[in-house]
């Protein structure tokens, strides 16, 4: 293979064409291999990096169009200073130095009263360890800052399997291409999970059976032998109810049960509780169905569970993850490498986050904790002894809080307010930035330094800039460096170059997984795990098991086994909003990045509530009527969409769009609410109830 290939363009290069090699930033279980061509200094296509297994030359539709999104008109090339009100969107452009001294001073003003009432927000806007919690972390430690719960995506889940396998673990993904029995839980994996629906592909040709457990009729259910349209919510019970019809027909494997799993007795007894009956009421599905899912499941070898993180954004969204974490154990899938399950694979990377984030600079200090999925409460709430002080200021980067956070009328209230200082690192000018006072121009992924590790697969990549930043935009790392320097930050940590923080992310005794010179000579590196990692037990849980009953949960006061949780607002429980509504991805959105790319939002058309054709006809709607969407919350406008993908009762408002682009200036999370799930503090988006109408004030 050749080095030179992954070489950025430098002095000399400029007549050069060059593929450079990188990294796709976005949030997503792929972490794509890509390739930049680069020709006189312009990048002019990205695509799929075929020496890379997990890729295979093959990008999805949005990051394919990534230099539309580089060198996009609209984006924030200088940095931008409020001149209007918050909200309006009015700006003008100022230095850096400018900018800098002023956010700068205010930030030492602020924290010279109380560094607690500075929080900075961020999220996966980049999944790379450098350009998201490195330099930043550094910097909010060192000041004091209220630390962030990081919760708005997978927490639920994320702890539920870390209960119950010990961490965010599972089966090496290619091996999916070997299963006899796929069940997809909670995915739109054509949408949402491409290189992963390649391996069902290849395992349906081979024979395998694929089933889909989703309240939609996603584009994935539609490809699968089997669409089991649960309510949303109720994937405990049905993991309950597969767990009974594994007991009573004795289709368990008990040497693998009595050797490498602990608290059996008190999960047999808690699942014989819920037999099919039960849970085909609970769930809305025919009892046959989950009889003949627990036959195949129980009687297929090897058979493997895809979860996702659709299915745990709901209350009991944690115990649902947990039980269905316990299924694989019950059947001895783990024995074979095409069995088992796999929600994460991110556990499995030994990344030095202490040498990347130096949470030692707290230097004793233990700061309050903010919960990003209830910025919108905690924005508008007063100092207190029980909260700490009020937040003054708000650091936003990787983020669009505004569009993405629940309950968002919320949010804009206290992003309206006049005494919260905001700057916004970003490339465009979303509706976080329309609020902020300074907005900082970031580099994209073609600009700048960044390792990455992997949700859905088991490779680290590594990201070199392909271009030089455009116009005055500095990667996130230059802009802490900076900011750092202006307060006062001596610590050398605060020197390191964003090559330096790249090789500092494996830098400890596991680290030596990871050879740095084959991540610069061809752009990957494999993790060595093995093919069936928990054949013979050897969980990363304190037990060494797989635990059914977690002693940490019951020490919390918890209770140590999954149960079906039912939601906050369930199905059936109000006669003012009587549908169940869900807010899964726009395919051609990645949350809310690529909205603002005409290309991508042509194909995607218009924000959209689908409804199923019983619920619309109750209610004198048809395709292309405006509808007015609404509980005690708010209200959305949008486009109805009459569609056998919805479940009669079950509504779908697909986001995230800007909430600028929606009919009213807002967008679907307008409805949603600040409940917490669980487990792991996550946000509840898909437990929701509302009524849908026809908007009067609307012609057709």
């Amino acid at each position: 293979m050749n080095p030179t290939l992954s070489l950025s363009p430098g002095p000399g290069a400029a007549q050069e064409t060059l593929k450079v090699r990188g990294a796709c930033p976005h949030d997503c279980p792929d972490t794509c291999s890509l390739l930049t061509t680069v020709e006189n200094g312009i990048a002019l296509k990205v695509q799929g990096n075929p020496d890379h297994a997990q890729t295979g030359g093959v990008l999805c539709t949005k990051v394919s169009r990534y230099t539309e999104r580089s060198y996009h008109p609209e984006r924030i090339l200088q940095p931008l200073k409020r001149v209007g009100p918050k909200g309006a969107g009015r700006f003008e452009p100022v230095s850096w130095e400018a900018a800098l001294d002023e956010i700068a001073d205010r930030l030492q003003t602020i924290a010279s009263r109380n560094p607690e009432a500075i929080v900075p927000y961020s999220y996966a806007g980049t999944m790379g360890l450098v350009q998201s919690e490195s330099m930043a972390a550094r910097f909010f430690n060192h000041l004091g800052a209220s630390l962030l719960d990081r919760t708005i995506c997978s927490a639920a889940g994320g702890e539920a399997v870390t209960q119950t396998l010990g961490g965010k673990v599972g089966m090496k993904v290619e091996f999916f291409a070997e299963s006899q029995l796929i069940i997809i839980w909670g995915s739109n994996s054509i949408a949402s999970n491409l290189h992963f629906w390649r391996y069902v592909q290849e395992a349906k040709r081979q024979g395998a059976r694929v089933v889909c457990i989703d309240p939609r009729k996603t584009e994935t259910a539609e490809k699968c032998h089997e669409h089991i349209a649960l309510r949303p919510g109720t994937d405990a019970a049905l993991a309950l109810g597969l767990m009974h019809e594994l007991i009573v027909n004795d289709w368990l494997d008990h040497d693998y049960i009595d050797q490498h799993t602990v608290g059996w007795a008190a999960l047999k007894e808690r699942a014989l509780g819920w037999p099919p009956e039960r849970a085909a009421q609970v769930c809305g599905v025919p009892m046959e169905q989950i009889k003949a899912l627990a036959r195949d499941y129980g009687n297929t070898q090897p058979a493997a569970i895809r979860l996702n993180y659709g299915m745990q954004r709901v209350r009991g969204g944690g115990n649902a993850a947990r039980a269905i974490a316990c299924l694989p154990a019950l059947t001895g899938a783990w024995r074979q490498r095409a069995g088992g399950l796999l929600l994460s694979s991110s556990g499995m990377f030994p990344v030095n986050k202490a040498a990347l984030q130096r949470p030692d600079l707290l230097a004793g200090r233990w700061p309050r904790t903010i919960n990003m999925s209830t910025i919108g409460n905690d924005l508008l709430k007063d100092s207190s002894p029980a909260f700490g002080p009020k937040i003054e200021a708000l650091i936003v980067y990787n983020s669009n809080p505004v569009a993405v956070a629940p309950e968002s009328g919320q949010v804009v209230r206290g992003f309206e307010r006049e005494d919260l200082f905001t700057v916004v690192l970003e490339h465009f000018q979303t509706d976080t930035a329309d609020y902020a006072d300074f907005i900082l121009p970031a580099t994209t992924q073609l600009e700048h330094w960044d390792i990455h590790t992997a949700y859905g697969h088991t490779d680290v990549l590594l990201n070199r800039p392909a271009i030089a930043a455009l116009g005055q935009a500095w990667p996130n790392t230059a802009i802490f460096r900076a900011l750092a320097a202006r307060m006062g930050f001596t610590d050398p940590c605060f020197a390191d170059d964003d090559e330096t923080l790249c090789r500092t992310a494996f830098s400890h005794p596991d680290g030596d997984k990871i050879n740095f010179q084959e991540l610069l000579d061809q752009g990957f590196a494999t993790l060595p795990v093995p093919d069936a990692p928990f054949a013979n037990g050897h969980f990363p849980t304190p037990s060494g098991k797989c635990e059914f009953f977690s002693a940490r949960l019951a020490a919390q006061g918890l209770d140590g086994l999954p149960d079906h949780i039912p939601n906050y607002e369930t199905a059936g429980s109000s006669s003012d909003f009587p549908l169940a509504m869900i807010s899964p991805p726009a395919r051609n959105f990645l949350n809310s990045s690529f909205v603002n790319v005409k290309s991508l939002r042509d194909i995607e058309g218009e924000p959209l509530l689908e409804i199923h054709a019983d619920d619309a006809a109750a209610r004198g709607i048809v395709s292309g009527a405006v509808v007015r969407v609404f509980n005690q919350r708010g209200e959305y406008r949008c486009k109805a969409k009459v569609s056998a993908r919805a479940r009669p009762g079950v509504v779908h408002g697909l986001g995230v769009w800007w909430r600028k682009l929606g009919l009213d200036g807002s967008n679907v999370n307008q409805l949603t609410s600040q409940h917490l799930t669980d487990l792991g503090r996550g946000p509840v988006f898909y437990d929701c109830l509302v009524e849908v109408q026809l908007d009067s004030a609307a012609s057709l």
